[in-house]
Parts: structure tokens; sequence; C-alpha cells
């Protein structure tokens, strides 16, 4: 009769349960919940996983397996939001084990010994946390926003960029605003963590509640960012394949989107995918890159590009395009030399997608998870269009070690002949090709060996070159503190391994210098979605989290397309 508000088979099993116990675990009831005690790493002989450390305790409490089975409860008149907000369990038992230390199941795992449950068993639990978490995922978005946000800004680099913001959120159409020949569009990057990837390295998600980890908690996360920041182009990386097929193209397609994807190779199950909405884009070309090569062992590795040809709709020229190139290079920071190998495969497809007719190159966005910080020399190389890479060591290219560990020096060349790609990130036939459209005249008068001696030279080079004219979306640092940016926040560190390099047009009072300018136009820089330091992502306990299901944030710019 004292809680007649429970049924009372709740009611037995609460009192047999407390009777079971001894008395210094107590099930109090009638406590304010943020008098819970946040319980990291504490673990009851009933939990089978960390109970979480926030205090929403309605959001994340459990029930033990001894109260039966979870539809005897769906059964009767009760609800868990209203009988939670005036309970907590309170479990100060002094054999609970420190702060931080790993569940017993994870510990056996680790240490090779075997458990004590069925394959069965571990299936059904594992089945039963998931709908578990998406019930909880549903009754947080039923009632109320959820705590721990937060807000990331829209900076603007131009006055008319904000009215033409606020135009478009008042559902004007872009065609009436403005002049015919304003093409404004937004692209966002998005490493959006494989599901496998994350179970293969759950030692970088020691911080993560495990519910926020499953698949069907993550996803509508996902999904709503995506939703929410309605970029005209996506390029996202970390696409699990069967997610893709299953639920993420679908989903995409319903919100007006044209999806593109590759597969990494091997048995790699994850790729990267361009998406763009059909109602600003209409698709010219798609054009996959492997960096995978069975006959150079160099090339050993099954990361992958894509490369799409955009053409602009309600724009003046027939032939506008635009270029629109998405990877996710190696991570292995001790293997400099792989990833400029596989830097220089994408920008030779890229520079065979984008040529115009009068010889010069379309704009061109390049987007991704490259694995290098800013002003590593890989990163330099996209921003300056050279790099010396004589007496580098293969472990400093991309600056992810303090110490580098490998501290062999990059060879000359770095990759072999029989790749087919310059030192100047062409391909070598296509580059032939040019040279002798150019100037036909002039390669008949020359000897016959000329053209060999001068390629036979530039493989000798230790100097790298493209000829596009990239600068990033994002400087970095903030100017008022110096603090670094971050894209990537987890376990193990947070920095910048994520970008968006775009070819600027002359006028563009954001680009950085750059290379030469061998556009037919450009790329203005409108607006970005300002990105966090590490203290912001520690403050809603990093990546991932209630409201961020991936270990990287989302990179939104908004760029215009000026015509020369």
């Amino acid at each position: 009769g004292r809680h007649s508000m429970l049924p009372r088979h709740v009611q037995r099993l609460g009192r047999d349960w407390i009777t079971h116990w001894n008395g210094s675990q107590i099930l109090t009831l009638n406590s304010p919940v943020s008098s819970c005690m946040r319980w990291a790493g504490h673990y009851p002989p009933w939990a089978s996983f960390p109970l979480p450390i926030s205090a929403d305790f309605s959001a994340n409490w459990r029930f033990p397996p001894f109260f039966g089975p979870w539809r005897q409860f769906q059964n009767s008149n009760w609800h868990l939001d209203n009988y939670t907000q005036s309970c907590c369990f309170h479990l100060p038992n002094s054999s609970m084990k420190s702060e931080g230390e790993e569940p017993l199941t994870k510990k056996r795992r680790l240490s090779g010994q075997d458990d004590t449950s069925t394959p069965e068993q571990e299936t059904n639990l594992s089945n039963q946390k998931e709908v578990s978490c998406l019930s909880v995922a549903q009754n947080e978005e039923k009632h109320g926003s959820k705590k721990g946000t937060i807000k990331r800004h829209w900076e603007y680099f131009c006055q008319q960029s904000k009215t033409m913001k606020i135009a478009k959120n008042k559902g004007s159409d872009q065609s009436s605003a403005g002049s015919e020949a304003t093409f404004d569009f937004t692209v966002m990057s998005y490493n959006i963590l494989s599901q496998n990837l994350l179970e293969d390295n759950s030692h970088l998600y020691k911080h993560c509640r495990q519910r926020l980890l499953f698949w069907t908690y993550r996803f509508p996360n996902i999904l709503q960012e995506i939703k929410e920041l309605d970029a005209d182009v996506l390029c996202l990386q970390e696409v699990q394949e069967d997610h893709y097929r299953t639920e993420i193209k679908s989903s995409l397609e319903s919100l007006g989107y044209h999806c593109e994807y590759k597969m990494r190779t091997g048995r790699k199950p994850d790729g990267c995918a361009i998406c763009f909405k059909t109602s600003k884009f209409s698709l010219i070309s798609s054009n996959p890159v492997e960096f995978f090569r069975r006959d150079i062992p160099l090339l050993d590795r099954d990361n992958v590009g894509l490369v799409l040809l955009l053409q602009p709709r309600f724009h003046c020229k027939a032939n506008a395009a635009i270029c629109i190139a998405n990877t996710h290079l190696l991570y292995n920071p001790r293997r400099g030399d792989i990833k400029l190998t596989q830097l220089a495969m994408l920008l030779a497809e890229i520079a065979s997608v984008a040529p115009q007719r009068d010889g010069s190159f379309c704009p061109i966005i390049i987007c991704g998870d490259f694995n290098s910080v800013p002003g590593s020399p890989l990163y330099r190389f996209i921003k300056e269009g050279k790099l010396n890479y004589e007496g580098l060591a293969i472990g400093k290219v991309s600056g992810q070690e303090e110490f580098p560990r490998g501290q062999r020096i990059l060879s000359i060349p770095i990759w072999p002949k029989k790749l087919g790609i310059s030192q100047n990130c062409v391909y070598e036939i296509k580059q032939q090709q040019k040279e002798e459209n150019a100037g036909e005249k002039l390669e008949a008068a020359k000897p016959d060996n000329t053209q060999e001696i001068v390629i036979a030279s530039e493989r000798l080079s230790s100097k790298l070159r493209h000829h596009f004219k990239l600068s990033s979306v994002y400087s970095h640092y903030f100017p008022e503190t110096g603090i670094p940016e971050v894209t990537t926040c987890h376990s193990r560190s947070a920095v910048t391994v994520d970008y968006i390099f775009y070819s600027a047009a002359n006028d563009d009072t954001a680009a950085q210098p750059g290379a030469e300018d061998s556009f037919c136009g450009g790329l203005k820089l409108l607006g970005r979605l300002a990105l966090l330091t590490e203290k912001d992502l520690w403050t809603v306990n990093g990546l991932p989290n209630e409201n961020n299901s991936s270990d990287h944030l989302p990179l939104l710019a908004e760029f215009r397309l000026i015509e020369r």
C-alpha cells in the first residue's frame, strides 16, 4: 500500500529483491533524481554492462534481468519515465570496482578467457540491448530536447551571404533572389564512423556509455544532423556497405539526394559516398578511385576515393560544371609514403575529370578525412601545390605523431614508374598527349629522345606538384585565442584531420595563397559552420555523445560559383 502507484507484481519483486540483498544495498524510493550517484565503473552483480554516468536517470536506467520479461511491463499501465523521476538506486557496496575499471566481461575478452555464456545467449542479450536502446532514443525524442548540446554558429564572410541565408530559411527560391548568374550551394564533409570500425577499435570509446554506441541509437542522430544542416552536397566517409544498402541510401533519397558510393577494396566493409540534391545538380560523371594495386607492393592498402562531375541547375551557362572529390586516406602515421601516393592518385583522377574545353579546370572541391594535421607536409602540399620531400622521414608526412616512429626517409621517387602518374600528379599518358597537342610543330622539330630525357629527369626529382589553386574552408585555429579547432575527439586524441579544400576565385577574400590560377572562374566562400575546441567537446563527454553519434564533427561550407 505504501507504493500503490506500482503494479502488485512489481511491488512483490521489489520486496523479494530487498530481502535477498544485505542491508547495505538499499532500493531507495522517492529520492530526487539530482541526488543520484554517478556510477562510472560500478557494476552490481546483475549488470552486464557499465551503468551510465549521466545524471539523466530516466533516459539511462535499465531493468535488472530478474525483473522478468520486458513484455510483462509493456502490458501493464506502468511508465518508466514517471517512475524514475522519483526514484534511484543507491548501491554503497564496499566491494565495488574503482571508477574507470573495465567490466569483467571485457577483461575476459581481453585476456583470452572463455566467457561462460553461450553464443545464443550473447546474441539475445545484444538484441535486447539494441531494442532497449532504440526505445530510449524514441522516448528522448518524444519527451523534449536532449541535454548536453553544444551549439555551433554560422560564420559569414560577406553580408550578402547572410541575407541570402535568411531568405533561404524563409523559403524563397534561389532563382528569384539576386542575379540569374548567381549559384550558391552548400557542401558537407562528414566521417560518420563505421559501426564495424567502432567495434574493432573499442579502446577509443571507453569514455562513452555503451548504449550510445549501438547503430540503432547512432543512425537516427546522424540522419537528424544531416536533415538539420540540409547541405546540397554530402561527402561521407566510413559509410558501412550493409548499412548504406539497407537504410542510409533510401533515407537520403527520401530527402531528395542522389547517391554515389564506392566501397573499400578487400575485406573492408565501409567506403565513401557523395550525395547531392537533384534539385540543385545533375550528374555528368562518377569516377571511383581504388588506391590498392596488386602489382605495386607500396599500394597494398584498401582505401578509396570518389570523384563526381556535377552540372549546376538554374545557371546561365549550359557547360558549367563543378568537380567534387571525396576520400579517406590511410590512417597509419608511419606510412607517409602511402598517404602521399594515395593523394597523388586522387589528384590525377581529378585532373583527368575537371578540364574544360579551353584547357582550364572547372571549380574543384576536395573533401575527406586525410588523417593528417594542419601544417604537416601533406597538408602544405595540398594548399601550396608543391612539396620537396628530399630527406623527409615517412613518419613526419602527416604530422599525426609528435615523436614520429617512422624514421625511414622517403625514396626518390616515392612511387614506381608503372603506376603511370607523374610528379605533377597527372596521368603520364594524358600529360604527354597534352604536351603534344599544345605544340605539335615544336615537338616535331625536337630530337626523338628529348621527351624521354625530360620525363626521366622528372622521375628523379624530389619535388611533387599539382596544378590546382586550393584553399581550406577552415583556418584550424581560433583567431582570438590561437586554440586549435578540432574535427575529431575520442579517448586517444582530439585533432583536425577532416578538411574541405576548394579552388578559390581571385576575389575570394577568405582564400589563402595557393598555386597558380588555372581555373575557369572559381568558388567564393560565403560562410562555414564553426568548429569547436577540445575543451568544448569534453563538456559533453567528447565524441560520440548523446547528440553527436560519430567521433568526427560534420564540416559545412557555403560557396558561390564565380565565372571568369
